[in-house]
């Protein structure tokens, strides 16, 4: 793990993306109409993403435990495609980008999960950091 107790304790805040490719319109439909034989995908997939955020130290090594202060989860459906934004908030010595990418694959693995019943060529993709402010070096990519 990297010795972060010489950074300063900043405002650190990370957005990234998944997108999660149906194959019909009956299954945007079913999401909309909360008609999937598991559930409401949004809902579940939302406290999928707050558990996969949070848990993200757990997962892999390199991360350091920090005090998660706000997740936000959106989704937003184009055609087929919906694309889930999350953004993450901290006051730590640290970024929060790989809680961010987390719990977007989080949230498309659930709604993978919970779909698959109804749609079997689902897709995953797109999974990356859209923007990082906070610490040294601010990014955007979106």
């Amino acid at each position: 793990m990297v010795d972060i107790t010489q950074k300063a304790i900043t405002l650190r805040t990370a957005i990234a993306q998944a997108v999660v490719k149906v194959s019909k319109q009956a299954t945007i439909d079913a999401i909309n109409n909360k008609t999937v034989p598991k559930g409401d995908v949004f809902a579940m997939s939302k406290a999928a993403g707050l558990l996969g955020v949070k848990k993200t130290p757990d997962l892999l090594p390199d991360c350091h435990p920090l005090p998660i202060e706000y997740t936000d989860i959106s989704y937003q459906i184009n055609g087929l495609e919906i694309t889930i934004i999350i953004t993450v908030k901290t006051n730590y010595k640290t970024g929060v980008e790989v809680e961010a990418m987390h719990g977007a694959s989080i949230v498309a693995l659930n709604m993978y999960d919970m779909l698959k019943p109804i749609d079997k060529s689902i897709e995953i993709h797109h999974i990356r950091l859209l923007k990082k402010t906070g610490g040294k070096s601010d990014i955007t990519n979106a």
